[in-house]
């Protein structure tokens, strides 16, 4: 198995702290040896050993492949025309989803699964190289399943979101539908997820509902997370943090008390500026979570209602305008921190060992990522 030897490189940012001391892990005029889609050296140029083959990138910023640790892509449908009414005022309350729930339960399985594959072509495209897909969009046993089977075909990680809202013809009997989650449909979607995932937010499950699936799935051998406190305060990260939970995402109305108990856990607050980009929503604060001693992760929550992005490059951007982290900071949570929310120790860093996952950009620095927003920067995706 032959090596290669990745040359020119005017920054690495290894997210590798033995570099420079710092959680990025900078080094200037560096090289990456790549051997069987894994990384087997990084240096400095000069230091770089022999290889069979060699490769210049120009004096290019190389970062670790984008970790998007929540999405949304096996759906249906379109749901501009509900944008363009949050655009002209319409506050945004979630209710949209049973629209996309009706167009996928009456997509075929070819049609959900060629608009899952254009998607992660572009995120791909985008110097995205690991992406978690949900479920949430078919909250039937039948719909659930085939759309974690379609999902599983394409990522590693995948995610039975049945608790996503409560569907229309269970809206008289909500504990009904999480009898149906927890039991028929959870047994149905276990064999094709890694995760279980519940909306805990006003107007879909609440905190004992949330902690009911997320114990069901938790004896079903699924490893939980949360969607908490997007929409206003509650008790969803407290409950994230007080189960163990990988990662509770949104985080957008928090509270003293919230940001101690993620302080105090191993829980990870993914925050997901897109949606707040794309419903006029007030943006969280990743500084006080920083501050704190938080760990930080960004995702684009793609999906066809709230954040309708697959550019992880973009939150980053508006991580930094909007939520008061620097270019480095907002880098690392979105790839890193992506990999700790996905419980990944072979992704979000480059060192030895680890999948050789290089987006390679067409800028001389990281900080381009956020300095030229909207500009398509990446010029290669290797692994």
């Amino acid at each position: 198995m032959s090596a290669i030897l990745l040359t020119g490189i005017a920054e690495l940012v290894t997210n590798d702290p033995v570099h420079d001391g710092t959680p990025s892990g900078v080094l200037a005029d560096a090289a990456v040896v790549v051997e069987g889609g894994r990384v087997a050296w990084v240096g400095r140029r000069q230091d770089a050993p022999a290889t069979d083959d060699a490769r210049d990138l120009g004096g290019r910023a190389v970062v670790p492949g984008f970790v998007d640790s929540h999405s949304h892509l096996v759906f249906a449908g379109d749901r501009s025309a509900e944008f363009a009414a949050r655009m002209a005022g319409t506050a945004y309350d979630g209710g949209g989803i049973r629209t996309t729930v009706a167009a996928t339960r009456a997509a075929p399985d070819e049609v959900l699964e060629a608009n899952l594959a254009r998607h992660l072509a572009e995120m791909r495209r985008q110097g995205t190289t690991t992406v978690e897909v949900k479920s949430g969009y078919g909250l039937t046993v039948h719909d659930e399943a085939r759309s974690l089977a379609i999902a599983r075909r394409w990522t590693e990680e995948t995610t039975f979101l049945g608790a996503h809202v409560v569907p229309h013809e269970h809206a008289d009997d909500p504990a009904a539908y999480v009898d149906l989650v927890t039991g028929p449909m959870l047994a149905a979607a276990a064999p094709h997820a890694r995760w279980i995932d519940v909306f805990c937010e006003r107007g879909a499950f609440d905190v004992d509902q949330a902690r009911a699936v997320l114990a069901a799935g938790e004896g079903a051998g699924l490893l939980g997370r949360l969607h908490a406190n997007q929409l206003g305060p509650g008790p969803g990260v407290r409950l994230a943090c007080e189960l163990g939970l990988a990662a509770v995402d949104h985080c957008t109305y928090l509270d003293a008390a919230d940001v101690e108990a993620l302080a105090g856990s191993g829980t990870v607050a993914t925050l997901l500026p897109g949606v707040e980009f794309s419903t006029r929503s007030p943006y969280p604060d990743a500084r006080a979570l920083l501050d704190a001693g938080v760990t930080v992760a960004l995702a684009s929550d793609c999906n066809p209602g709230s954040s309708y992005t697959s550019s992880m490059a973009l939150c980053v951007a508006l991580a930094v305008r909007e939520m008061g982290m620097t270019p480095a900071e907002a880098l690392w949570a979105a790839t890193a921190g992506g990999a700790r929310a996905l419980r990944r120790d072979d992704v979000g860093v480059l060192a030895p060992g680890r999948r050789a996952h290089l987006t390679v950009l067409d800028a001389p620095s990281h900080v381009h990522l956020a300095y030229r927003p909207g500009v398509p920067l990446v010029a290669e995706v290797l692994g």
